[in-house]
């Protein structure tokens, strides 16, 4: 056999080096579609032990990406080409942007050596990336490869979390350096704690404010997971007696039986609470841009990002910190006190309970409807019946998935994933095959719009072919209804099927087709028995519902821009 020489030994190439910094951040996966650009990667990756999940669309990839960081905790990474990979990967990071989702993208460039000469898929990468990113850079020299990926990751935990774009030229990235050149940090050795509790004395003034409320709540949001803070949650809540409602992926942070959680009261009091704690939710359009919260209740902000603090609305008390070491830190101030304020909190609990069940028992008749075609509030109703504390819950769409925002209550945290405050639709089966692929011994149940399930839905296919099973459910109305009801509402009914209708498919065949469990349900009694057949198949599935296409979600019929 032939011996290598050992200044062979001694050379190493970008894409090993950039193998080496994924390995360094914890990556044991990549999500990718190949190009010329980037394969040197893959061959460091292989020697590394980073496994490789090729998709079928770079938006994919990046979604992928995404989903990967908020079920593991560590940053996702996608790898594409220059040029359209690169582009068709931009509303993927765009999305992970709006939503503090930490990931590295990196994309593939013609070789610096023809720089403004028109090489192959050349464009201005970094340009197009930097206002949807934390940073954004051409690496300039294979030397620098590992570390450049170091200090990408390390950006996308600067403040709140978010998506870091690295370019990498052909040339740069298969060339090798003698490794004594090429800086490759240590595990570990080059990024600082981000678990800051926030100013003491802000702290001490939160606590007293809220010992002293009599009508307190607070809004767990997906900061709460980011930073892991659900038993600190749980603890003040708990403790402190204090009515927790949740949203984005902070539902799940209490389950839903607690007699603490709720849900459907969360007008009423945010009307007519005298103190209201945000917890990691930005006052944009789905807090009605802070408007929504009572002039006369204290409010107190506590994020990540001094920038989302008091952003468009004035607050009483804003705590930048890190959730889970702020919400432990006030649980320790309040808990010093001689009376925490819990017992006196009795009164109003029952009030919001009160309201809580009203608005319960308004909707569940059309939750057991036998309607056809079936209501959307029955086919959401079976999915939360159907989901177990291992299920982790997906949704992706607009009409169909606002309904399930009503109903569908995750039974442990981390359980929820919707695409955040971008409103992309096709997150689903990426998020999928990102969820399942980190965490093998959960259940991934994801509910489609017909219309959102048709932007990404042939990366079914490399669900079946990596053998990444999950329950699919399409919530079919033939139809982009909320835009559609949005249209009847501003141009009339006759001018409600412009640009919206699709063709009646049966999803259920296209599964089939690729190798998949499929079934069509038309009578709202198959839907809870079919959902359980595609759980025993063991592979990927879809379930066709075919559901009301006039009935349309409440938060629908509110949007602001349909008035």
């Amino acid at each position: 056999m032939a011996q290598t020489s050992p200044e062979r030994a001694e050379l190493i190439s970008g894409g090993h080096l950039v193998a080496k910094a994924l390995r360094a951040e914890g990556v044991d996966t990549i999500f990718t579609l190949c190009g010329g650009h980037i394969i040197d990667i893959y061959d460091g990756c292989v020697d590394e032990g980073i496994e490789v999940i090729d998709v079928r669309h770079e938006q994919v990839a990046a979604h992928a990406a995404d989903g990967y960081a908020r079920i593991t905790g560590r940053p996702g990474c996608a790898v594409v080409t220059a040029g359209p990979g690169t582009t068709d990967a931009v509303t993927g990071v765009a999305n992970a942007f709006r939503a503090e989702s930490p990931m590295l993208l990196i994309g593939g460039q013609g070789a610096l050596s023809q720089h403004k000469m028109g090489s192959l898929q050349d464009l201005p990468h970094v340009d197009m990336m930097s206002p949807i990113t934390k940073f954004a850079a051409t690496v300039p020299h294979t030397a620098r490869v590992a570390d450049m990926v170091s200090m990408a990751f390390r950006e996308c935990f600067h403040g709140s979390p978010g998506p870091s774009f690295l370019e990498i030229p052909r040339d740069i990235l298969d060339a090798k350096v003698p490794v004594a050149e090429a800086r490759v940090p240590l595990a570990g050795g080059y990024r600082a704690s981000t678990r800051s509790a926030g100013d003491p004395d802000a702290v001490e003034k939160l606590a007293d404010l809220l010992v002293k409320a009599e009508k307190p709540c607070i809004l767990l949001g997906s900061q709460t997971w980011t930073c892991r803070a659900t038993d600190s949650a749980v603890k003040l809540v708990r403790e402190l007696n204090l009515p927790a409602f949740m949203n984005g992926a902070g539902r799940g942070t209490l389950p839903p039986a607690d007699p603490l959680h709720f849900q459907l009261a969360r007008r009423y009091a945010f009307t007519n609470a005298d103190l209201i704690i945000i917890v990691g939710t930005p006052f944009d359009f789905r807090m009605g841009y802070g408007r929504r919260l009572s002039p006369d209740a204290t409010v107190v902000q506590i994020d990540l990002d001094y920038r989302t603090v008091g952003r468009n609305r004035d607050i009483d008390l804003g705590i930048v910190g890190d959730a889970d070491a702020v919400l432990t830190a006030l649980a320790q101030a309040a808990s010093g006190r001689l009376d925490n304020g819990a017992s006196k909190r009795q009164a109003w609990i029952r009030e919001l309970r009160e309201v809580e069940t009203t608005a319960y028992e308004k909707r569940l008749p059309r939750q057991h409807s036998d309607a056809s075609p079936i209501d959307p509030y029955r086919l959401v109703h079976e999915i939360n019946e159907f989901l177990t504390e291992d299920s982790i819950y997906i949704g992706d769409g607009g009409d169909i998935v606002t309904f399930s925002g009503q109903v569908i209550q995750p039974k442990a945290p981390g359980h929820w994933m919707d695409p955040g405050p971008l409103g992309t639709l096709g997150v689903g089966v990426p998020f999928a095959m990102a969820a399942k692929h980190a965490r093998p011994d959960k259940e991934v149940v994801c509910l489609f719009g017909d219309g959102a399930f048709s932007l990404t839905g042939w990366d079914f296919e490399t669900m079946v072919r990596f053998d990444l099973p999950f329950v699919g459910i399409v919530g079919n109305n033939s139809s982009m209804n909320q835009i559609r009801y949005g249209q009847i509402a501003k141009y009339g009914a006759d001018r409600g099927r412009v640009g919206n209708t699709l063709g009646d498919v049966e999803y259920s065949k296209f599964a089939q087709m690729l190798g998949g469990y499929g079934e069509e349900v038309r009578d709202p009694s198959e839907i809870g028995p079919a959902l359980r057949r595609a759980r025993e198949s063991g592979k990927p599935s879809l379930i066709n519902v075919w559901v009301d296409p006039e009935v349309y979600a409440p938060g629908t019929m509110n949007q602001t821009m349909y008035k």
